[in-house]
């Protein structure tokens, strides 16, 4: 059995971050105490935490023609994403975050999305073999509502399993709902796009089933502490998290999704993925780093012999090397 694939189409860039006491008012200099450089973007995050579980992982992007670019290819490659569908653009930047934290933990984010927003249709056009070699196509809401849906229309014209991460939260036209297999909002991006204010659990069913309305086969709703909330068409089903000490929730979406994507190429239930899903996405909140945080197979598999929890997606991860 070949390792399942997994198309990631969405943005890869760039964060600078450079740690302060204290956050500068306007026209003020401070002295940070330390910078890093930490590669994100949604599309390269997922790419990244489905080929750190086994899959074979394609990403459909674009960087800059800068040393950014350069590092952001190098980085994903490192990591065993296929970039040979990822576009070197010389009309614009490599999308880059700017980033000041203080000794509290609060933020000042700038974010400069350069290429991120050049990301089209006939990018994901282009990487048509990468579809078909694929069992999920995955894209989120960073990149243009036209690529994403672009995205999900050949996923399903070709047989695979649409996925639609929409994050940050956009207006869809109504007719791309009918080309997503599964949707994956947390409650603020559920909110925006059923028009249902969500606060419970209740709530969360209520707004899951607008999208199911217009064509969704399947709404998987992130609920933080509280797991992920399953709606379809048998119903709804609440799949519980697992208690850990929380060090970096920044990435922990973008972990859910890979993995999620990953338990679905295997042809694992809904409810079995989704477990698996939030099992990595706990251990990701328990380092730091978006991507540098986001687990290995071996690691997931030693979480979860520790809590004496199996799963069959981990069984044949394991079985396919």
């Amino acid at each position: 059995m070949a390792r399942p694939g997994v198309c990631v189409v969405g943005t890869m860039h760039m964060d600078f971050i450079v740690y302060v006491d204290r956050l500068p008012r306007p026209g003020e200099t401070v002295i940070g105490r330390g910078f890093e450089m930490q590669p994100g973007g949604k599309g390269a995050n997922q790419a990244v935490a489905a080929a750190r579980l086994g899959a074979r992982s394609f990403l459909v992007s674009r960087v800059g023609g800068d040393y950014v670019g350069r590092l952001l290819l190098e980085n994903a490659a490192r990591n065993g994403v296929d970039v040979s569908h990822v576009r070197e653009d010389p009309e614009s930047h490599s999308g880059v975050a700017l980033i000041m934290v203080d000794a509290r933990g609060e933020n000042v984010i700038a974010v400069a999305p350069g290429v991120d927003e050049r990301v089209s249709p006939a990018d994901v056009e282009s990487a048509l073999p990468a579809i078909r070699s694929s069992r999920a196509v995955v894209a989120q809401l960073e990149i243009p509502v036209e690529t994403a849906l672009r995205a999900m229309k050949l996923a399903k014209d070709w047989g695979k399993l649409a996925i639609l991460n929409p994050a940050p939260a956009k207006p869809l036209p109504p007719e791309a709902y009918s080309c997503i297999d599964v949707i994956t909002p947390n409650a603020r991006e559920l909110e925006a796009l059923a028009g249902v204010r969500v606060e419970s659990v209740e709530d969360a069913e209520r707004a899951a089933g607008v999208l199911l309305e217009r064509g969704v086969r399947t709404v998987i709703v992130t609920l933080g502490k509280r797991g992920a909330l399953i709606v379809g068409g048998e119903g709804s089903k609440l799949v519980p998290t697992y208690d850990v000490p929380v060090v970096d929730t920044v990435g922990a979406g973008d972990a859910f999704n890979g993995a999620l994507a990953v338990a679905l190429a295997l042809g694992a239930p809904v409810e079995e993925a989704v477990a698996f899903a939030n099992l990595v996405a706990s251990l990701k909140v328990t380092k730091r780093g978006a991507q540098a945080g986001l687990p290995r197979l071996e690691e997931v598999e030693r979480f979860a012999s520790e809590r004496g929890l199996r799963f069959g997606v981990l069984e044949e991860l394991r079985a396919l090397g």
